[in-house]
């Protein structure tokens, strides 16, 4: 089982990322598994702490990814979930962790490395 689960959601060309606090860089929303709970349920748990207010659709998961980031040198393990549709507002719940969140074009954001690996794997530039 992976460590983390990661939300991907997508909407007009532009991706639910939020900022994290401590050096503000940008990631896909998500977290930590806490004891025994899968992967899903770590991420609904994530994203009801940090975005109380989105309601997601169904969530698919698209990869978990065990490998260490070709980067940074540190090692992924996380469980990446799709979802077909991601309504509400944007509230921050958790404000000592997160400082913003924001629908974004995938590219032109400061992103944490395993958020640069998803996005580059899921949105490939377009050369």
């Amino acid at each position: 089982m992976a460590k983390s689960s990661k939300l991907v959601a997508a909407k007009r060309g532009r991706v639910l990322l939020v900022r994290r606090r401590r050096d503000r860089l940008w990631m896909f929303p998500g977290g930590r598994r806490r004891g025994r709970e899968t992967e899903k349920a770590c991420l609904r748990r994530e994203i009801r702490e940090e975005l109380p207010m989105l309601k997601l659709g169904r969530l698919k998961l698209w990869k978990e990814v065990k490998a260490k980031n070709p980067r940074s040198g540190r090692k992924m393990s996380d469980a990446i979930f799709i979802a077909n549709k991601a309504s509400g507002r944007l509230a921050i719940g958790d404000k000592k962790e997160i400082d913003k969140a924001a629908w974004h074009k995938p590219r032109g954001m400061r992103l944490t490395p395993t958020s640069r690996y998803i996005r580059d794997k899921l949105f490939p530039q377009r050369g």
